[in-house]
């Protein structure tokens, strides 16, 4: 159903830009012929809950109020 309307709209085009169409259709083949037609790029998968684990740590008096803090408290 698209061909007869592609092929009108190309034919009515001057001859040198149906020869950029041509390498259009070229790239395009080129670059999706990996792929399926309609294939999605995967994202790349993420870390989840616990990724840093054991790579950051905290004092433990993290909570205490500071030396230079405590004559305003």
């Amino acid at each position: 159903m698209i061909q007869p309307a592609i092929l009108e709209k190309l034919e009515a085009l001057p001859e040198s830009l149906q020869t950029e169409v041509l390498h259009y259709i070229e790239f395009l083949s080129a670059r999706y012929a990996e792929k399926p037609v309609g294939a999605e790029p995967k994202a790349e998968k993420r870390g989840g809950l616990g990724i840093l684990k054991g790579k950051i740590w905290m004092s433990e008096d993290f909570d205490e109020p500071l030396e230079d803090m405590k004559e305003y408290m």
